[in-house]
């Protein structure tokens, strides 16, 4: 009876057999890296985007809520950025202001600075957006900027604050 043992028959087969990986193993190998390279390289995100659309989506929930407390109290709000200010206000620590509630009731404390300190603003229908105490707006545009991408905070008037990615600028 033939058996692994040395000198019997199969010993010497399995010896003679070449040891390694065929060709479909290999293969199988190479497209699962390769589907896994795929996969990571999509899922890798420009951090500068990740950044503005942070912001903007911040922006688009502040404005609401300024919106909200504008029409429950009847207080004319804007919302202006620095650089359509004359007089930019301090802030905390000392610093500037970046943005500002203008008209808002004293209890009501909203942020004044971007999470990324870069980011711009510009007004685009105006030099500051209007949130109240109408409830029926004009549409209102904010262009966000950083770096080279860019990203809008758009409203119809009517609908709330949403965001609007761009095509980053060449």
């Amino acid at each position: 009876m033939p058996t692994l043992a040395p000198g019997s028959s199969l010993h010497k087969l399995r010896r003679t057999l070449p040891r390694g990986f065929t060709l479909i193993e290999l293969m199988v190998v190479i497209a699962i890296i390769a589907i896994s390279v795929a996969v990571v390289s999509l899922a890798l995100r420009d951090p500068v985007q990740d950044r503005l659309e942070r912001d903007a989506t911040r922006l688009a929930a502040l404005l609401e809520m300024a919106r909200a407390e504008a029409r429950a109290n009847g207080l004319p709000v804007v919302w202006v950025p620095a650089a359509a200010e004359r007089d930019p206000v301090p802030g905390a620590a000392g610093l500037s202001a970046q943005f500002r509630f203008i008209g808002l009731s004293a209890k009501t404390s909203l942020p004044s600075h971007w999470l990324d300190t870069r980011v711009r603003a510009q007004v685009i229908s105006g030099a500051n957006v209007r949130l109240g105490p109408e409830a029926i707006l004009p549409p209102q545009r904010v262009l966000l900027s950083l770096e080279r991408q860019r990203i809008e905070v758009v409203s119809d008037g009517l609908e709330a604050f949403n965001v609007v990615n761009l095509p980053a600028t060449p």
